[in-house]
């Protein structure tokens, strides 16, 4: 079964390919690059589920009915920066940044932050609509704290920069598998695949 989802990203569709495998969900995980790319959204809702919600319903607008939608938003909160970049983690370098320059500016703004101060956690909401139009929200959350300089050469965005809690080594340098059982979206998955299984099971009653 095909799980549309609202982002045009690689990394983030590779990354949900990865987690509905490890749930032992047959699903495929189809980027909007599949059917023609997103449609422009706005993401000005102010809340990471709010701005989940319009890119889900962008997506399911131009899709056959009955479509599976997901979408994803996500950002990484600091407490030194009252919660920055927050909703904006993806425009943090301004709308022509992408994420190696967002990465360079949170490592710029935070050089002189001593280490007792550099707590932060990521936040993920994913939001499903399903074939009849219904919405169900997930959302994960994982603490940790930012390192003085990016290290590791995988995950994408802030990963080579944020410790998880209890853990020496950046998300970019724990690999996918550590990194998936751990993170923000690894736990909003795991809430997202028992519901789905419950649908599906449903579906064939």
């Amino acid at each position: 079964m095909n799980l549309y989802l609202a982002s045009g990203n690689a990394h983030k569709a590779a990354e949900m390919n990865a987690l509905a495998l490890a749930s032992q969900l047959a699903l495929s995980i189809v980027s909007a690059k599949a059917v023609g790319g997103m449609p422009p959204v706005v993401e000005d809702s102010g809340t990471f589920v709010g701005n989940a919600r319009k890119k889900a319903r962008a997506l399911h607008a131009i899709l056959p009915p009955g479509s599976w939608v997901l979408a994803d938003d996500s950002g990484l909160c600091v407490d030194a920066l009252g919660g920055a970049p927050g909703v904006e983690s993806a425009y943090y370098a301004g709308p022509a940044g992408d994420g190696a320059a967002n990465l360079r500016k949170l490592v710029d703004v935070m050089a002189a932050v001593p280490p007792a101060q550099r707590g932060a956690h990521f936040v993920c909401a994913l939001l499903v609509i399903g074939p009849d139009g219904t919405e169900a929200v997930f959302e994960g959350r994982c603490e940790g704290v930012l390192g003085e300089a990016p290290k590791g050469g995988t995950g994408f965005g802030y990963d080579p920069l944020f410790l998880p809690n209890g853990y020496s080594e950046s998300f970019a340098q724990l690999g996918d598998a550590v990194k998936n059982e751990l993170s923000h979206r690894g736990r909003a998955w795991t809430q997202l695949a028992t519901w789905m299984k419950a649908c599906l099971v449903g579906s064939l009653n």
